[in-house]
């Protein structure tokens, strides 16, 4: 009976060695670089997709150079209770990094973000082609989303595309992004951007948020000089409370298919929804992504009785009130006649 505790009481202390032994390897694997000169190294994009077993994770991560011992990595993830925890996407690893260090940038999810910046003014095309040059999804599989009308009901908006409803701004995005994702995170700033207080200025002047971002749309596509939005604003409610059409360029071009750069009068007399030389009112939707300025100019326009403008050279506008002085305008900066 001795002998068996004297057996027990050994094989205990060999198991507390062993134990001992077993931490103080771990703590120091935990905490040795695989190549720990390789602090500056040119960085590793490493992959996780969802499905991803934690064995295969780690399996990779020894094949890109990034840790030894795979099962001693699982080993320290599991005594963490991290091994369940890993999230998936792209991440910038180095061999320099410890295994601890590796395993707290796959839990705590530091994927990379690529950057997205949308110009005011954009349209949708264009939009869908600086998309697809960050690598974030292609401008085909990005326009199909933003026509598609079940995406586009599960946002609320009565409108045939999203054209307009895409606020201009910069994004950060993973790869692995969808091209819904990137749409319903552009939709969700606009309606951050159009607050209920400028929603209660569109009703008080008769407008819809869609009838908003159309005029908006103008009004970005043809300010040269951002300090004119509110004077132009101003000249195309005029002309809209006179029943005048807005005879307004851009309009036009949106509506020409592959337009070429050079817009003709047989353009302008050529009958098209969006020809608002030929229709009254505003067009059917907006002909680009206005920013919060022209949005901010439709909905608090400068008081004029301006009904005119026509562009100098310096990219402002000569504004005038009756349409002699615009002709007289028209043959000085366009006609370069004085």
């Amino acid at each position: 009976m001795r002998k068996i505790l004297i057996i027990i009481i050994v094989l205990a202390g060999l198991g507390l060695a062993a134990g001992a032994l077993l931490m103080a390897d771990m703590k120091q694997y935990a905490k040795t670089p695989v190549h720990p000169q390789a602090v500056s190294a040119k960085p590793v994009i490493f992959s996780i997709s969802p499905g991803d077993s934690f064995r295969t994770v780690t399996r990779r991560l020894e094949d890109a150079g990034l840790i030894c011992s795979p099962f001693r990595f699982r080993l320290l993830a599991r005594y963490n209770g991290q091994d369940k925890q890993i999230k998936t996407g792209e991440y910038r690893l180095t061999p320099g990094q410890s295994p601890a260090e590796i395993l707290a940038t796959l839990v705590d999810g530091k994927i990379i973000l690529y950057r997205l910046t949308i110009p005011e003014g954009y349209t949708l095309r264009q939009i869908a082609h600086s998309v697809a040059a960050a690598g974030l999804a292609s401008a085909d599989d990005f326009l199909r989303a933003a026509n598609d009308p079940e995406l586009i009901g599960s946002l609320a908006i009565d409108a045939p595309s999203l054209e307009g409803y895409l606020f201009p701004d910069t994004y950060y995005f993973p790869r692995t992004v969808t091209p819904s994702a990137i749409i319903r995170t552009m939709v969700r700033r606009l309606n951050a951007v159009f607050t209920p207080a400028w929603k209660t200025a569109a009703k008080e002047k008769g407008l819809t948020v869609h009838q908003v971002l159309t005029l908006a749309s103008i009004i970005e596509k043809e300010t040269g000089d951002p300090g004119e939005r509110a004077l132009i604003s101003s000249v195309f409610h005029n002309r809209l409370k006179k029943g005048m059409r807005l005879e307004s360029d851009p309009t036009v071009i949106y509506g020409i298919s592959g337009f070429d750069g050079n817009l003709t009068r047989r353009h302008l007399r050529t009958p098209g929804p969006y020809n608002t030389y030929l229709n009254t009112g505003l067009p059917p939707g907006p002909i680009a992504s206005p920013g919060a300025a022209a949005i901010k100019a439709v909905l608090f326009p400068e008081k004029t009785p301006y009904l005119f403008f026509v562009a100098r050279k310096d990219g402002t506008h000569q504004f005038s009130t009756h349409y002699a002085a615009h002709q007289r305008a028209v043959r000085k900066y366009q006609l370069n006649r004085q």
